[in-house]
């Protein structure tokens, strides 16, 4: 018997970028407001509770900055090591995109 079907890659093998495009819009409004808040700076947590008016670090790290790191719109200035005493949160391409988008 021939064999007619092709061979497709998982969506997460392919080699463009459709996703940066595609991933301009969050549904999570807590991305969007800390990718506001660090805009083109680099921001230590403290820093962003501060700007956001949050006090409750746990709920900061579970609600805004886990979700927008494991999204991809953020990431550490230290990736290597998380508790770096200067550690501080930056924007990637994909997170620039989305505060460029929504800052014209």
């Amino acid at each position: 018997m021939e064999e007619t079907a092709k061979f497709q890659c998982p969506d997460k093998y392919r080699t463009f970028t459709r996703q940066v495009c595609e991933g301009i819009n969050t549904d999570n409004p807590s991305v969007m407001k800390i990718v506001m808040v660090i805009g083109d700076k680099q921001m230590p947590v403290k820093e962003m509770l501060a700007t956001l008016g949050l006090k409750d670090r746990e709920n900061f790290l579970i609600n805004y900055l886990n979700p927008a790191v494991s999204e991809g719109y953020i990431r550490l200035l230290y990736p290597d090591s998380p508790r770096h005493p200067r550690q501080r949160y930056l924007l990637t391409a994909k997170g620039m995109a989305l505060y460029n988008a929504h800052n014209d």
